[in-house]
């Protein structure tokens, strides 16, 4: 037969903490089998133990107060066990991401030989593009969509490519999270546009020029020393920054396999 014992003999057999129970009890989630009218005591069921067990398990796996309601209150064991693997796979994915960054973090500290930067002449290129006012927030799920429908287009109507896949991308989408972008295919042949898919030529531009390897995920670092060599030189000119994909999404989904070459505009008065 269950008997019923003070908050403080409850803390001391569920392993939760006497201000961590009352917060319980505010918040719906363990509620005391029994409250002295007069002096405003609380009082648990040895019953409640169980379910404090698992109250505790959750919350250390950093299950938010509500899921935990929500397990608590699942009509079946499925609905449950489906409630708690959602959480796992949120927590998985989150671990996914602080290993990621924690790699960033130490190949700061030990970063890898840069690739040398170069100048070069980019000649007027016929392409078909994608060209939008971007959210800097939206624009990676952007990119990706531009490429696939560049590429679908390229292929449906027997373009022959002439260069990697590239991107146009102005001050506004760094300075104010929000601006112009272009994606582009070079490719030769007859062009007819069709959905967002348009012909352009981008134009020529004389860029300083890095190549980034692996993920976008640290690009940062390979514009920040593109960017020091460029302020170094003192021969940057306004115009919108250029990416051109050697190899990316469209070759693998394997982002450590990526190619990227970022071109800054510049003044250059000698080849």
């Amino acid at each position: 037969m269950a008997s019923l014992v003070t908050i403080g003999d409850f803390s001391r057999a569920s392993h939760l903490t006497v201000k961590t129970l009352r917060h319980y009890h505010d918040a719906g989630l363990l509620e005391p089998s029994d409250i002295d009218p007069q002096t405003g005591y609380r009082y648990y069921s040895t019953d409640q133990l169980p379910v404090a067990q698992v109250i505790r398990r959750l919350r250390n796996l950093r299950m938010p107060v509500a899921d935990v309601k929500a397990v608590l209150a699942a009509a079946d064991a499925d609905a449950r066990n489906r409630l708690i693997a959602d959480h796992l796979d949120r927590l998985e994915s989150e671990l996914a991401e602080t290993r990621a960054a924690v790699s960033e973090l130490r190949d700061l500290l030990q970063p890898p030989a840069p690739h040398p930067i170069e100048h070069r002449t980019v000649p007027p290129t016929p392409a078909i593009a994608i060209e939008d006012t971007v959210d800097r927030d939206d624009l990676y799920a952007w990119w990706q969509g531009a490429i696939g429908e560049l590429t679908a287009t390229a292929r449906a109507q027997g373009l022959h490519q002439t260069g990697p896949v590239g991107g146009l991308y102005a001050d506004e989408l760094f300075h104010d999270g929000r601006g112009p972008a272009t994606v582009y295919l070079p490719c030769e042949g007859t062009i007819k546009p069709i959905g967002r898919v348009v012909a352009t030529t981008i134009p020529q531009a004389e860029l300083a020029v890095a190549r980034h390897d692996g993920s976008p995920r640290d690009i940062d670092r390979t514009y920040g020393e593109l960017a020091a060599h460029v302020v170094r030189h003192e021969i940057g000119v306004a115009g919108p920054l250029r990416e051109h994909y050697l190899r990316g999404i469209a070759e693998t989904a394997d982002a450590a396999e990526w190619q990227t070459e970022i071109g800054w505009p510049i003044f250059r008065t000698h080849a």
